[in-house]
């Protein structure tokens, strides 16, 4: 064995020991506050295997093979450490963001030593011709690897550990106060909340900044609302979840709240979710009839089960084979199980009220809504707004919007006034 291959995979097995060192870190020694290492044994015990399966590889494997595992292993790495990079140019490292960094660089560097091996190592046999043959076949096949696997599996990463950052402006009146609601597990979610005048009080979901319109337009009719962050985002505890899975808990102790408060009468609470708070809206509502009225916009799939509801076989190409990667990676890096199919649950809201909106150029999976709708039962409504964006019906019709959605409410929670 030359000094080089010896060089080269010493250094490998370095950079794989500290992206190891990473996870440890960020799913055992320094959970996110609210969690304990046992709620992430899957997504430590499935990356450390695999980078043991990589060591091997490494450490006994030839040129091909050394250089395939460090480049499997460097490319997990430098995803690892992207959470690390996203914090630090938000406020600085915290916590397991320092092993994120050092995950980064050990990243690049297998990457960078794997790139070098196959340079070094390439094959010089044969014709040109069936050189290059082979190295394009090689490359092809890398590039579809990334493509099926390395993008999904990215996704999948950041969605379940890089959370919204803290609201930075949010300006709701002078009424709202700041509160904390507590899920049934323990976890603590950050909120505010704005008094209701007329009994009647609406969740406004997911997060604080991105809502405000909404909230100061349900307030201006005397509605009390509540924002807060979703588990892991801004201020609240937990793994986020880009998903929504397990979201359930969130808008049950958002419920749980309103409940305890004077201010708000029984049987008068509704939801107004954009996007993934749409989703969880709508199957919380299927749940609990302490939810009587949900306004949903820019609800699509969560799932590679969902996914597949959208039909269309020339989706087999590139849409549902990525999907199905996402939800597998999800499934690992949240420690969760996907959730039931909204197309299932949206037939339980009834006979309280479901007002679907969405849009046909924002995210794709948004053309789901016509089969939610399709399986629900009366009262439900639906609305289209193509010159929308995903989720921007209030600044694309902000009069019709309003009188719509306020309108909803006003029959689905003031009916018996």
């Amino acid at each position: 064995m030359t000094r080089l291959h010896v060089s080269f995979r010493g250094v490998m097995l370095f950079g794989l020991v500290a992206v190891a060192v990473h996870v440890v870190d960020d799913t055992l020694a320094q959970p996110q506050p609210g969690t304990s290492p046992g709620d992430h044994l899957v997504s430590a015990l499935v990356p450390l295997c695999l980078l043991a399966l990589a060591g091997a590889g490494v450490w006994w494997g030839g040129p091909g093979r050394r250089s395939a595992s460090a480049l499997a292993a460097g490319f997990f790495g430098i995803v690892a450490g992207v959470e690390g990079v996203y914090y630090t140019m938000h406020g600085g490292p915290s916590g397991d963001d320092t092993t994120g960094l050092l995950s980064l660089a050990a990243g690049l560097t297998l990457v960078g030593t794997a790139l070098a091996t196959l340079w070094k190592e390439r094959r010089k046999d044969g014709g040109r011709a069936r050189r290059y043959l082979r190295r394009t076949l090689i490359l092809v096949l890398g590039g579809l690897t990334l493509f099926y696997v390395g993008l999904p599996v990215t996704v999948s990463y950041v969605a379940a550990h890089v959370g919204r950052l803290p609201a930075a402006h949010v300006d709701l009146g002078p009424s709202a106060r700041d509160v904390v609601l507590t899920r049934s597990d323990g976890v603590e979610l950050a909120g505010s909340y704005i008094p209701s005048r007329n009994g009647a009080a609406v969740i406004a979901f997911p997060g604080r900044e991105g809502l405000q319109a909404h909230a100061r337009m349900l307030a201006s009719h005397g509605y009390g609302v509540l924002l807060f962050d979703q588990t892991g985002d801004g201020e609240s505890q937990g793994d986020p979840n880009g998903l929504g899975w397990d979201g359930e808990k969130d808008v049950m102790a958002a419920i749980a709240f309103l409940k305890r408060q004077p201010d708000v009468e029984r049987g008068r609470i509704g939801g107004l979710g954009l996007s993934v708070g749409g989703e969880l809206l709508l199957e919380t509502a299927a749940h609990t009839r302490d939810l009587q009225a949900v306004v949903s916009e820019g609800a699509g799939s969560r799932s590679f089960g969902e996914e597949l509801e959208r039909g269309g076989g020339g989706r087999w190409l590139a849409a549902y084979p990525i999907s199905a990667m996402i939800t597998a990676g999800t499934a690992v890096f949240s420690n969760e199980t996907p959730p039931p199919h909204l197309k299932d649950l949206v037939a339980e809201i009834a006979p309280r009220s479901m007002f679907l909106i969405y849009t046909t150029h924002g995210v794709d999976t948004e053309d789901l809504n016509p089969v939610y709708f399709a399986a629900a039962h009366q009262p439900k409504a639906i609305w289209v707004i193509p010159e929308a964006e995903h989720t921007g019906g209030i600044d694309a019709r902000p009069r019709e919007y309003e009188r719509r959605v306020v309108g909803f409410f006003d029959r689905a929670l003031l009916r018996l006034s």
